[in-house]
């Protein structure tokens, strides 16, 4: 632009520089800004090492982190060095006089112009390649600790005869050292290279020789060196053939040697290592020879060699040899995969028996009785009744249950025998919190209170049988610490133990407040930890809250799978957590697993995959495990506990001969309790894992054949089947449930599924699992598998049964008029003299209510189905016959369940119109109409006592029960009919 004056030209000119106030200033910002991100990462830092030494697990934190400290700077300084020497040398090796070409003047500019600031620029490039490799180093400190600290397996590979350690900790860590090795040699040769041309070593356009000698000999090394390493790499690769995972006909995951790995891949990575060794001695030799010409023609040949030998050979002996005859030669490779997969899975022991799939007795009555010998049926599904406790036991709005229950066992106070248990925390929900601000949030909201516990095998008037209720909770369970600061649904921070009082729970009284008093958490009396934990949740106002104060203690990391994960990152952990109460404790309970990818022979799954079923679809709190992790071998090897109160996490090692368990416990030793230390009341809570159960099944469906002529002809191959209750066509979840395989004396609490043939919807198998942990059978798994000449319907089959028949289709219609909804239950299946029991909940949802409630139980066997309102009902209409019990299991719909009869007129007159007036009352309160159910109420007292006057004048005994039944009491909130 042309010059318009008014102000100094040339050199005098400083308009545009700013002043020393604002430099000043801008300095000022810059230093402050750096502090900031300076102090941000310590706070992250400083606010982990406070959180592990909080739980007692500090050297996890230590020693992961001297590890990845440790292989940062190693492998960042030797890559640094690498490089930088290389760099150097290549200058130190440059031609004292460069030929006067256009190249050479074009370059001359480059070379003036970083000449001043070669030190530098060395000093950045080796420092930027050092911080890249050596944050990709410390990333590998699980495969370091691994190598370190390997045990051996104790068995050996087929084809190389080495220890399964040699594959699962020893070769991961030697592929790593070679990459290594790759990344530092050819960075290295990119660097010498761009040196020797910038400084007239290499010549691309010049006249004349187009390297010196010099760096002929440099470049001849750095080359020989990345051939070596490749020689290296061949020789890796053969025993990487027995980890080496392909597709094949019999399965999608194979792994290990097949016939053409073997017979043309193994020998020709012998003759390429060999061949890569001899062009390797070329490309040295060049150090005297002075010429590339014998290393470049010994590195075609070696390119030509990976071509025919490593690629072509093995294609026509797969096509010519293989494929015409394909089961014979590749029987004797499969029989090892089968050998292998069976004990990498550990199902190696599962027992396999034939059953008939029909009855072998023509005695219905005695068929009848033997069902409750077989089975304990749970009729209340854990994943159904959840909205039901919600109603009925919630109590307040900022209390919630996770949507899918656990099923457990306790004992019965009255006969002490073991019971299946559906149970529930009561745990915090910040959404129903009555106003959201920071200091209910975090101060005064942070814990949940009680557990909530229900039969599994009995229902009254359609509701669960309560043996553990109320706020605070009473029952069964006895005393314990109830409340519950760590839980499955507490996923945010809270500070406790401070000035601001917590609420505790309400009662009649009003709200009861309290103090935390655990040492649970980071104190942050001290107000560096209070800088750091506002810096690392971004949360200003820990920093100046007077709501902190002495005792404050921060709690976070608060769901049992975050802790454990934390404490123990070298386990995997089950998706399912659950809860028991534990020597008057509240204790989540987490199966963890040991895994490797590199079991020789064994095929892998992806367990994010496996352990997805139509739960994990739907429900956001039931997790898969382990998303993208591919194994090939995998033991439940550790229980964990978390103390709902405390947060205290507890390892204790489970499975004592897994050596990769051994190998953890080596390099983190004192984190893992021995097994011993597990207390009687705790294992008797301890049960087998879903996840590990459904990684055994899916593996099944393939590996319960033990002959290569069968897996590869593929006509046993099974298939889990889809749940049929749902629509999300995701597989069925296996059930727990207390029953008794054939072969067992008693029942056992077991682990179940169903398979059905691969593309078909009949049954062809039944499998079982002792989930009882202590006991002598825990573990075992057995598999029925029914004819192949016999047709026994499937899991959707008999939906679709119970779904067509008239009868019970016109039942359901009539169930869901109205604004109601018909929810069907786990169906479950029981072996049962030969055939198969099917027995299936079904509730309804609606009237006014919010939860479902059963009203219904399908039952079908040997080919009769039954749809009455009890259990005990559409077994005596199966079996054309009644049970021998005189009376129903306690609890079992007695509500619903007809007063007993009676000789005397008088008193069963009475207790009729009693059984009527409570009726009347639940039809009321189904309406909403409290009128009406205040006149059944007196109708029903009035009743009562009729009942009582006429059995004191006949003298007649035990036939008030009737009554008792008749007023049994509404669970809260709905109002409570009285007697």
């Amino acid at each position: 632009m042309p010059d318009r004056g008014g102000g100094p030209t040339g050199p005098r000119m400083r308009v545009g520089r700013p002043s020393r106030r604002v430099r000043t200033l801008l300095m000022t910002l810059g230093v402050l800004a750096v502090l900031l991100m300076v102090f941000t990462m310590f706070a992250g830092f400083w606010t982990d090492w406070l959180w592990y030494r909080s739980v007692d697990y500090s050297s996890v934190f230590t020693t992961t982190l001297w590890t990845k400290i440790g292989l940062f700077f190693v492998f960042g300084l030797l890559m640094a060095f690498a490089v930088g020497f290389n760099i150097w040398l290549a200058h130190r090796m440059r031609p004292p006089l460069s030929a006067m070409s256009l190249e050479q003047q074009n370059l001359d500019r480059y070379r003036m112009s970083i000449a001043p600031y070669k030190k530098w620029l060395l000093l950045g490039i080796t420092a930027l390649v050092g911080l890249i490799a050596g944050a990709s180093a410390s990333s590998q400190w699980r495969t370091w600790l691994m190598w370190v600290n390997g045990v051996p397996f104790g068995q050996k590979d087929p084809q190389f005869k080495l220890d399964v350690a040699f594959y699962a900790f020893d070769l991961p860590w030697y592929r790593f050292m070679l990459g290594f090795g790759f990344a530092a040699a050819i960075l290295s040769l990119i660097a010498a290279a761009l040196t020797h041309y910038l400084y007239g070593g290499l010549r691309v356009t010049s006249p004349g020789a187009r390297a010196t000698a010099a760096a002929t000999g440099h470049l001849s090394v750095l080359l020989g060196i990345f051939v070596a390493l490749k020689a290296v790499a061949y020789w890796l690769d053969r025993y990487g053939l027995a980890v080496k995972s392909s597709d094949f006909k019999a399965t999608d995951n194979w792994t290990g040697l097949r016939y053409v790995d073997a017979n043309a891949y193994l020998p020709a990575k012998t003759i390429l290592f060999c061949i890569a060794v001899i062009c390797a001695l070329l490309f040295f030799a060049t150090l005297w020879r002075r010429t590339w010409q014998l290393p470049v023609i010994g590195f075609g040949l070696m390119v030509l060699s990976a071509i025919l030998i490593g690629g072509l050979y093995p294609a026509i002996v797969q096509k010519f040899q293989v494929q015409p005859n394909e089961q014979a030669k590749e029987a004797p490779y499969v029989e090892k995969n089968l050998k292998a997969t069976r004990e990498a899975y550990g199902i190696a022991d599962a027992q396999v028996d034939e059953y008939p799939g029909t009855s072998q007795t023509e005695d219905k009555t005695k068929l009848r009785d033997q069902v409750s010998e077989t089975a304990s049926i749970r009729i209340m599904d854990p994943n159904v009744v959840s909205p039901t406790f919600q109603q009925l036991q919630q109590i307040r709005n900022y209390y919630a249950f996770p949507t899918n229950l656990d099923v457990d066992r306790y004992p019965d106070p009255e006969t002490g025998a073991e019971q299946d248990t559906v149970i529930g925390l009561r745990e915090i929900n910040l959404n129903g919190i009555p106003k959201r601000n920071w200091i209910n949030d975090h101060f005064r909201y942070t814990h949940g209170y009680g557990a909530v516990a229900a039969k599994g095998t009995s229902a009254d008037d359609g509701r669960p049988v309560f043996t553990e209720s109320d706020l605070p909770s009473k029952g069964d369970l006895g005393t314990y610490e109830q409340r519950i600061y760590y839980g499955e649904r507490t996923t945010t921070y809270s500070i406790v133990g401070g000035p601001q009082k917590e609420i505790d729970y309400s009662d009649d009284s009003g709200e009861k407040t309290t103090s935390y008093k655990g040492d649970s958490g980071v104190n942050l009396a001290n107000p560096i930890n209070r800088a750091a934990y506002a810096a690392a949740f971004s949360e200003p106002q820990i920093l100046y809250s007077g709501a902190i104060g002495e005792g404050s203690r921060i709690l976070y990391n608060r769901t049992p799978k975050e802790r454990v994960e934390a404490v123990a990152p070298w386990l995997t952990i089950d998706g399912d957590a659950y809860p028991a109460v534990v020597d008057g404790r509240i204790q989540w309970i987490v199966d963890a697993y040991t895994t490797t990818n590199g079991y020789p022979y064994a095929s892998r799954t992806t367990l994010g995959d496996t352990t997805a079923d139509s739960l994990t679809a739907t429900n956001d709190n039931r997790a898969v495990v382990a998303q993208e992790n591919r194994v090939n071998y995998i033991r439940n090897s550790v229980k964990a506990t978390v103390d709902a109160y405390s947060g205290e996490v507890k390892l204790y090692q489970w499975d004592t001969k897994d050596p990769v368990l051994k190998t953890w416990m080596k390099a983190f030793p004192d984190t893992v309790e021995p097994r011993s230390e597990i207390s009687g009341d705790l294992m008797d809570h301890l049960r087998y894992p879903q996840d590990l159960f459904k990684v055994q099944r899916e593996l099944l469906t393939r590996y319960h054949v033990k002959d290569a002529t069968t897996f590869l002809s593929g006509s046993e191959v099974w298939q889990v089947p889809a749940d049929p209750t749902n629509k999300t066509g995701d597989a069925v979840p296996p059930y727990y449930q207390s029953m008794k395989m054939p072969d067992q004396k008693q029942q056992a609490f077991s682990l179940t599924t169903t398979f059905t043939p691969n593309g078909r919807d009949n049954l062809s198998a039944f499998m079982a699992v002792d989930a009882e942990a202590g006991s002598e059978g825990y573990g075992k798994i057995r598999v029925l598998k029914l004819p192949t000449s016999t047709t026994v319907a499937g899991p959707k089959q008999v939906q679709s049964q119970f779904n067509s028949e008239q009868d019970i289709a016109e039942s359901i219609r009539l169930l869901r008029g109205g604004d109601s909804e018909v929810e069907y239950g786990n169906l479950l299946a029981v072996p049962l003299d030969g055939g198969l029991l099917y027995v299936e909940p079904v509730y309804v949802r609606g009237g006014g209510l919010k939860y479902p409630l059963l009203r219904k139980v399908l039952v079908t066997y040997g080919g009769q189905t039954a749809f009455e309102d009890t259990l005990e009902q559409a077994l005596d209409k199966v079996f054309g016959a009644k049970g021998s019990a005189t009376e129903p299991p306690p609890g079992e719909d007695e509500g619903t369940q007809p007063p007993p009869t009676s000789e005397n007129p008088s008193v069963q007159a009475a207790l009729n119109d009693a059984q009527d007036a409570f009726q009347a009352g639940q039809e009321a309160l189904k309406k909403n109409d409290w009128e009406a159910y205040g006149k059944a109420q007196k109708d029903l007292e009035k009743a009562l006592r009729q009942a009582e006057k006429a059995q004191s004048a006949e003298g007649g005994g035990g036939s008030g029960g009737g009554g008792s039944d008749a007023s049994r009491s509404s669970p809260s909130p709905e109002p409570s009919p009285s007697s």
